[in-house]
């Protein structure tokens, strides 16, 4: 089993992490394009009998279908996240808010499609600027306590939050955001992570660092990629010119951009788990491959230098 140990004592979580936004499909929402029924139960389990053991969903992906899907075709003996605080209107007009009442509904709405009594990690999905993290947390502490939620954890979140959720009960786990493009989500927690069990989400940045993202390649309706406001063209074009740059370096050492960002996050930065989006089966047999190179720390930096070198 690919594994990395963490915290927990007498206890191992894999160092990579499917992540369940893929799964969204048809269903709209945060998603990343179509993808059956049938693709994504043979997605899950090629996944877990791959050596992936923890599974991150939230309800925003796919409006619940991402978390039916693992609901319906993930063993138990599998890890699962998820997240409150994203929510929608029947309209289907994304609805944040850590509101107690909301924080609990979509817990129990989560336990439902997840077909599970107790979800493994249950993280506050984003800050919500209206509301105090104490008092949703209060909501979570309490299920915590019935046996609905192993362990609590905030997802994009912020050093006063970390120090106010103190005040109610242990953070197990944090996820941001962690790539070649962006750290800051990290290192503005100050190193309050390092303790914790640490999830790095958007490992590709949502494909340019694969390299498969181009700069006349168009995104189906049902990709976030093509409406959200914060896939910026002209950004992105930056940022593929950059890629290009790296993968040019990277030949110089028969290395691959996916293993390269793979080993950044885990090796270099550190994190317990990176979390990788799949779409079929050979997306999880690279990463798996990857996990068997070994790229040292010093080959990390060396090639990190070079890279900034043709950004100046």
């Amino acid at each position: 089993m690919i594994s990395r140990r963490n915290f927990f004592q007498n206890s191992e979580l894999p160092t990579v992490t499917f992540g369940g936004a893929s799964l969204s499909g048809e269903g709209g929402g945060y998603g990343f394009g179509e993808m059956s029924e049938k693709e994504a139960e043979s997605l899950i389990h090629a996944a877990f009998e791959h050596g992936i053991s923890l599974f991150d969903t939230a309800p925003i992906y796919g409006f619940g279908l991402s978390e039916e899907r693992l609901g319906r075709y993930l063993p138990k003996s599998a890890q699962v996240v998820s997240k409150s605080g994203v929510d929608w209107h029947e309209s289907k007009r994304v609805n944040m808010s850590n509101a107690p009442e909301v924080t609990e509904k979509m817990l129990h709405q989560s336990l439902k499609r997840l077909q599970r009594e107790q979800i493994d990690f249950y993280m506050i999905h984003w800050p919500d600027s209206r509301i105090d993290i104490r008092v949703p947390l209060e909501v979570l502490r309490k299920a915590q306590k019935e046996g609905k939620i192993k362990h609590i954890g905030l997802c994009n979140t912020n050093v006063i939050d970390l120090q106010r959720a103190k005040e109610i009960c242990e953070i197990d786990a944090i996820q941001s955001e962690l790539n070649l493009f962006n750290q800051m989500p990290f290192d503005s927690l100050d190193g309050e992570w390092k303790d914790k069990f640490s999830m790095g989400w958007g490992t590709f940045d949502k494909g340019i660092l694969t390299g498969r993202v181009t700069p006349d390649r168009k995104f189906s309706p049902d990709d976030c990629r093509s409406w959200a406001p914060w896939w910026n063209k002209k950004d992105v074009l930056v940022k593929i010119e950059k890629t290009q740059k790296l993968n040019h370096i990277l030949q110089e050492f028969n290395l691959t951009l996916s293993a390269f960002c793979l080993h950044y996050n885990i090796q270099y930065y550190g994190v317990s788990t990176s979390l990788v989006g799949f779409k079929k089966l050979s997306d999880i047999l690279e990463v798996v491959s990857n996990l068997q190179i070994n790229i040292s720390k010093e080959r990390i930096e060396e090639v990190l230098s070079l890279w900034n070198k043709t950004r100046s």
